[in-house]
């Protein structure tokens, strides 16, 4: 009878952990289509060609070196080895986890699309997915957790709280994009003698089917990060809706219904909830994700017209500094004064979203600096203004369109 009821355990578990990853997995549609509809059309099919190569070599770095380095756990033993004792739990536990993994370089191309080489940008992706994030997943996470958080949970307070990945993630994600930005510089013609020209974007329509796969996909993102059915929590799911739902009425207020904000606020909701999804009042979800949102609408304006950074998506304002909101704010609406479950410590959350930020900038400039000085990293001119598509791809987003001419 134990054995029967330990083996449906297991199965229960790998189930569950199975829903969450595929969620997670369709989620990189979203990164997808959400890049297809704010690039110009002459660089869709790059965008679609890239996140799915990312995602390919993400696969392969994380399950060879990425999982090894973070978990302390390899896939190369036997089959029978890897499915003993749990019906296989770790395998897709590594699957959920990959899909986290291989949000760092989807998070990047968004903010370095329509001027970036091919390959150079997935290398860099590679070494994200395979080295750099999972070393820092193993100091939050995995296996080195003990060094960080105990020395954190001694000496503020409490250790470092991050349910579902705003600071592991999202933080880690957009600030590795900046120093990429900030190497490659702006795309042709968006500044002009010093004069801002913004550039459109191509598709109303694209941008929002990719915010709402996002959007569907994150509840797998948040609430299956419990990673098993025994601690599965409703609040984090009502949580994540009210951030999200707060992220997009903040935003539509305040742009007059710009619907570029109106969509991206509600990725700004489900960034900073990810971290105290598990541990704060819906009503302080609801105005965490409001806040976030407004980070992310004056953060974009101020990084495009005062500090001249060309981010095509936004991902440094909308990932890197909403997520390190998500890892603070779990430090303020976490604690028990605030409607929270308490357990936190303001100090420790701040501490560790500002390591986050340091690694992140430390590792992305050394990454992207060999890159740039070793095999380069931009597209040529006449190819920038040829476009991705022709240039590196031969093919546009709507090829009839250019045969019936």
């Amino acid at each position: 009878m134990d054995s029967a009821v330990q083996s449906l355990t297991h199965s229960g578990d790998v189930l569950f952990l199975m829903l969450g990853a595929v969620m997670v997995f369709a989620m990189h549609a979203g990164f997808a289509f959400l890049e297809v509809g704010t690039v110009r059309t002459k660089n869709q099919t790059n965008a679609l060609v890239k996140i799915l190569t990312d995602w390919s070599v993400s696969t392969v770095m994380y399950f060879a070196i990425g999982y090894p380095i973070a978990y302390g756990v390899n896939f190369f033993g036997s089959a029978e080895s890897l499915i003993a004792g749990n019906q296989g739990y770790e395998l897709v536990r590594f699957f959920f986890l990959l899909c986290f993994a291989a949000c760092i370089p989807a998070i990047i191309s968004g903010g370095i699309a329509e001027r970036t080489r091919f390959w150079p940008q997935v290398l860099a992706g590679a070494v994200f997915a395979g080295i750099t994030y999972p070393f820092f997943e193993s100091l939050i996470w995995g296996k080195n957790s003990a060094v960080l958080q105990d020395w954190l949970g001694k000496n503020l307070g409490a250790p470092f709280h991050d349910f579902a990945g705003s600071v592991v993630v999202h933080s880690m994600g957009g600030w590795l994009a900046l120093p990429a930005m900030l190497l490659l510089g702006p795309r042709m013609g968006r500044w002009v003698r010093g004069k801002s020209h913004a550039i459109p974007i191509s598709n109303i329509p694209f941008l929002a089917l990719g915010s709402w796969i996002l959007a569907v996909g994150w509840f797998g993102f948040n609430v299956m990060s419990a990673q098993n059915l025994s601690g599965i929590s409703g609040l984090v799911a009502v949580n994540s809706l009210l951030a999200m739902v707060g992220g997009v009425l903040f935003a539509v207020i305040s742009t007059k219904c710009d619907p570029g904000f109106a969509h991206n606020g509600a990725l700004a909701g489900l960034i900073a909830i990810c971290a105290g999804s598990d541990l704060v009042h819906p009503i302080a979800a609801f105005f965490i994700g409001g806040i976030a949102s407004m980070i992310f609408v004056y953060g974009f304006q101020w990084e495009q017209e005062k500090l001249k950074i060309d981010d095509v998506l936004g991902v440094w304002p909308l990932h890197g500094m909403i997520g390190t909101w998500g890892g603070i704010s779990a430090g303020i609406f976490g604690y028990e004064a605030l409607g929270g479950l308490g357990g936190v410590s303001f100090m420790s959350q701040l501490a560790g979203s500002l390591f986050a930020i340091v690694y992140a900038l430390a590792t992305g400039f050394l990454v992207y600096v060999i890159i740039v000085k070793g095999i380069g990293f931009r597209l040529d001119d006449e190819e920038e203004f040829r476009g991705s598509d022709l240039s590196i791809h031969q093919i546009t987003a709507y090829p009839e369109e250019k045969v019936s001419r």
